[in-house]
C-alpha cells in the first residue's frame, strides 16, 4: 500500500488548467504528462467546475446551491448541482478519449476539512461547526468517490491515484475562519480531531485505489506533522513560498525521513524566463539544507507546477508542463553540473 503508483522521473499536475475547453486540456496534459497525467480541472467555467463544486457534484445522498456567500446544503439537487454532476460527466467523455491506456491517472477533490469549511448548512454555519454533519459529509464524499475511480479505472485502464486539497486547513486550526456575520471566526479545531477526521477519509481513498493518498496544501506553512500522522503517502506544497525556518525544514526534514514523497512545486503559472537549473535550484537547495543526498529527488519527490495552472496564458501552458516533466527527468538523471 505504500509503494509508489508512479515512477521515478515522473512529474505531474496539481489539478487546475485555464479557459474553459476540456478536450484542449485534457489534450495538453496527457500529451505533456504522459507517465503521471491528472484529470483537467477548468474553474473559469463557473458554477461547478471551482474545486468546491467539483467535488460536491460527487456528494451522495447530499447535494448543494448557491447563495451570494457561496455553496449551501441544499433539500434537492436542483440548477447548481445538476450542473456540476453534468460537468462532470461531460468531462469524463472527454479524459476517456484523451487518455489512451494512462499507467496512471490522478483524481483531485477536495479534502474533508476545506470540503466542510467552504459549504454552509441551511442557516448559513459552515459545516465544520457541525462535527455530525461534518463526518456525513465525509462519508459521502467517499462514496461518491468510490463511484468516480471506478468509473476513471474502468474508462482508462489506469492505476488511479487521489489527491486531497486541503487549502483550507491551515486557517481551520489557526481558527482564522470567519463566522456567518464576519464579526468574529469560527473557533480552532485541535490538530487530534483534524488530523483524525483526514486520517479516515486517507485510509477509505487508500481503500478505494489500493495506490497512497496525495494531500496537497499550497499554504506558507503546511502542517506537515498532521498530514504525515494522517497517512498521506504523499504531500504536495509550493516550493517556491513554503516558509523554510528551521521548525519547518525540522518537519519537512521529518516527513522525507518517514518515506512520505514531497511534490515539490517548482514551475511558475505564468511566463517565466527562467532556465531549468534555476527552477531546479529550490529542490536542491532544499535537500542540501536538509543534509540528504541529493537521489533522493529521484526516489522520494515528483515535480510539479507551484499551485495550479488556471491563470497561465496558452503559450505559457505547454511550456509549464514541459519544464515539469523536464525536471522530474534532471532528478532521476541530474545534467552535468548540477
Amino acid at each position: 500500500m505504500n509503494e509508489r503508483a508512479w515512477q521515478a522521473g515522473a512529474a505531474t499536475g496539481i489539478g487546475s488548467m485555464p479557459g474553459t475547453d476540456a478536450t484542449e486540456a485534457a489534450a495538453v496534459i496527457f500529451g505533456e504528462l504522459p507517465d503521471f497525467p491528472h484529470e483537467p480541472e477548468l474553474p473559469s467555467r463557473g458554477v461547478g467546475a471551482d474545486l468546491l463544486g467539483r467535488t460536491a457534484g460527487l456528494l451522495v445522498d447530499l447535494a448543494v446551491e448557491v447563495v451570494p456567500s457561496g455553496y449551501r446544503v441544499a433539500a434537492r439537487p436542483g440548477h447548481d448541482h445538476r450542473r456540476a454532476v453534468d460537468l462532470r460527466r461531460w468531462d469524463l467523455d472527454v479524459l476517456q478519449e484523451a487518455a489512451g491506456r494512462p499507467p496512471l491517472l490522478k483524481t483531485q477533490v477536495a479534502g474533508p476539512w476545506t470540503l466542510g469549511a467552504g459549504i454552509e448548512l441551511p442557516r448559513g454555519h459552515r459545516v465544520m461547526t457541525d462535527r455530525g454533519a461534518l463526518r456525513e459529509f465525509s462519508e459521502s464524499l467517499l462514496e461518491g468517490l468510490r463511484t468516480h475511480v471506478n468509473e476513471l479505472a474502468a474508462r482508462t485502464g489506469a492505476k488511479i491515484v487521489v489527491q486531497l486539497d486541503e487549502p483550507s486547513l491551515p486557517a481551520v486550526l489557526a481558527g482564522a475562519l470567519s463566522t456567518p456575520s464576519g464579526y468574529g471566526n469560527v473557533p480552532a479545531v485541535h490538530a487530534p480531531e483534524a488530523r483524525d477526521l483526514l486520517a479516515h477519509v486517507i485510509d477509505g481513498a487508500k481503500s478505494i485505489t489500493g495506490q497512497p493518498v496525495i494531500v496537497h496544501c499550497c499554504a506558507k506553512r503546511p502542517p506537515f506533522e498532521l498530514l504525515r500522522e494522517a497517512g498521506a503517502g504523499a504531500i504536495a506544497f509550493d516550493l517556491t513560498v513554503v516558509d523554510l525556518s528551521s521548525a519547518m525544514l525540522d518537519e519537512i526534514g521529518e516527513t522525507w525521513d518517514a518515506g512520505v514523497e514531497l511534490f515539490l512545486g517548482l514551475t511558475p503559472a505564468t511566463q517565466s524566463e527562467k532556465d531549468l537549473r534555476a527552477l531546479a535550484r529550490p529542490a536542491l537547495d532544499l535537500v542540501d539544507r536538509l543534509g540528504f543526498n541529493r537521489s533522493i529527488l529521484a526516489e522520494r519527490a515528483v515535480p510539479t507546477p507551484v499551485c495550479g495552472l488556471a491563470e497561465a496564458a496558452d503559450e505559457w501552458l505547454r511550456r509549464a508542463l514541459s519544464l515539469t516533466r523536464d525536471l522530474g527527468k534532471a532528478f532521476l538523471e541530474p545534467p552535468e553540473g548540477w
